[in-house]
């Protein structure tokens, strides 16, 4: 019987604050080279600073070494930084079946500094229960910091949402 690849076996590995997504669903797996039984992996994290990156490298060590990798390496590659674009059409229904708002379009930059704002971020959201637009942010931060949290006010069910990033 031969072995899964490196490749298919990362891409099981689940992001741990959003379970119901892979890490290609995330769109932060960027690469995996097989050398023998050395196995190189790349990840980009959602943004620098990311919690989740020890135990998403953690994870996908763990997983590699129970396919039969004898040596894993992952890397962290900062450059080009992640983009919410980056999540898979897969990715965006899994968020939304597990009744999360779906990040809409990046904000596209001139490659230069990005500028500060404190201030909440207007969004032209829907309700992922009912999908009403009729929305009121509740906090900019959610449970983890790329997401924000919201509450419908025809269902009046809280929500989050993904940010655009």
């Amino acid at each position: 019987m031969t072995p899964p690849s490196a490749l298919a076996v990362a891409a099981t590995v689940t992001d741990p604050e959003m379970p119901m997504l892979t890490l290609v669903d995330l769109g932060v797996l960027r690469d995996v080279a097989e050398d023998g039984e050395h196995v190189t992996v790349t990840i980009t994290p959602t943004y620098s600073g990311c919690p989740a990156m020890a135990t998403m490298r953690d994870d996908l060590v763990h997983a590699l070494t129970d396919a039969g990798y004898a040596d894993v390496d992952v890397r962290i590659s900062l450059s080009p930084a992640w983009s919410s674009d980056w999540i898979t059409e897969s990715g965006r229904r899994k968020l939304h079946e597990h009744g999360l708002s779906v990040p809409g379009p990046a904000p596209v930059g001139d490659g230069g500094p990005v500028p500060l704002t404190l201030a909440p971020v207007r969004r032209a959201i829907d309700c992922p229960r009912c999908g009403s637009a009729a929305v009121a942010l509740t906090s900019e931060f959610g449970p983890t910091a790329c997401k924000a949290l919201y509450r419908c006010e025809d269902c009046l069910e809280p929500f989050e949402h993904v940010k655009e990033i």
